[in-house]
């Protein structure tokens, strides 16, 4: 194995604003066979009966990136597998049941994209069509298939080495605009992870009104910032987007954020508008009595201030036995934000 670069991608997330990508960009000697590179990528996934994973000595994660950034998650990696056939044919992987509706390359597609074998995980010959819904047929000389923790590029013709320009300029594209559509993916699968939980916290405090307005901000930075299902005028990287899109969810799930954010807004405002009707109703149940009162004093053009406490007094009690009653018990309730049935 040959490692040819590493990338480092900063995607900073509220919570986390150091938080990266690293991107390895590996190549697999021929010596092994398609069987032999099927098992690297099986290691790189971990598979429980796949070899150790062979980034150890200098292709170590934490060698490679060594002061440039620290290590926070061990899970398997995501990986994009370019496999094109050599001088023999790919062989099959699956048994005979399959082959009627799976040909050689769909089987090696799937096999690389979900880092499994028959014993890891046995396709059911039924569900072939489903598996590899989200294909995308670059040509007549190679095909991709995007799942939810990989994605594989198959050749579907013999590839002729450094006399082959088409592969040549194939692999370019694989590590570079495609890897990007994959990678645009990830960074909106971990915004939209993020909104998502924020969501299910909305009531866990008091101040529901600016959490509600701080995740509308938020929503709306990500929609303007990373919310693309384009990556480019044309071509085939936005259907690789689209593909890794619809393996997450992503277009239903930020869908949903949308209506729920609406709801909770929503929510906010007619919580606002109840204590602002509250409001009005003390403003009422107040200034009518004490209004009342007040003109009674001058139409009875009464100068004493102890009439004038009296009044007051007298307005006050008036005002809190309306508060006593249903009307006025509702008003309480409107300007709490807590409106009850009674």
């Amino acid at each position: 194995m040959t490692a040819h670069g590493a990338e480092l991608l900063r995607t900073p997330l509220s919570d986390d604003p150091h938080r990266g990508l690293a991107v390895l960009h590996l190549s697999v000697d021929d010596g092994g066979g398609a069987d032999g590179f099927h098992s690297v990528v099986r290691s790189l996934a971990r598979r429980h009966d796949a070899p150790a994973t062979p980034l150890v000595g200098a292709l170590d994660l934490e060698h490679l990136l060594a002061r440039q950034a620290r290590i926070a998650e061990s899970g398997p990696l995501y990986t994009v597998a370019l496999l094109t056939p050599g001088r023999a044919e790919l062989p099959d992987l699956y048994s005979r049941a399959h082959r009627r509706t799976w040909s050689t390359t769909d089987q090696w597609l799937w096999a690389l994209a979900s880092r499994t074998s028959a014993d890891d995980y046995p396709p059911d010959p039924e569900s072939t069509p489903d598996l590899v819904g989200d294909m995308v047929r670059l040509s007549a000389d190679w095909t991709a298939l995007a799942l939810r923790d990989g994605a594989a590029f198959v050749g579907r013709r013999r590839d002729l080495g450094a006399a082959d320009p088409f592969f040549g300029y194939a692999e370019l594209h694989v590590r570079t605009v495609y890897l990007d559509a994959f990678l645009l993916g990830m960074i909106q699968r971990s915004h939209i992870d993020q909104i998502t939980e924020h969501l299910s916290g909305v009531f866990d405090d008091t101040g529901l009104a600016g959490r509600v307005t701080a995740m509308e901000q938020r929503i709306a930075q990500f929609r303007s910032t990373y919310w693309r299902q384009h990556l480019t005028h044309h071509g085939p990287a936005n259907d690789l987007l689209l593909a890794y899109q619809n393996q997450h969810r992503l277009p239903a799930r930020f869908a949903e954020i949308l209506t729920e954010a609406t709801d909770y807004a929503r929510l906010v405002q007619s919580q606002e508008n109840q204590q602002i009707s509250g409001a009005l109703g003390i403003l009422t149940i107040v200034g009518l009595p004490l209004g009342t009162a007040l003109a009674v004093q001058q139409v009875l053009d009464d100068t004493n201030p102890w009439h004038l406490l009296l009044y007051v007094a007298a307005a006050l009690v008036v005002t809190g036995a309306i508060l006593t009653t249903r009307y006025g018990r509702l008003v309480l309730d409107s300007l709490r934000g807590r409106p009850k049935d009674r």
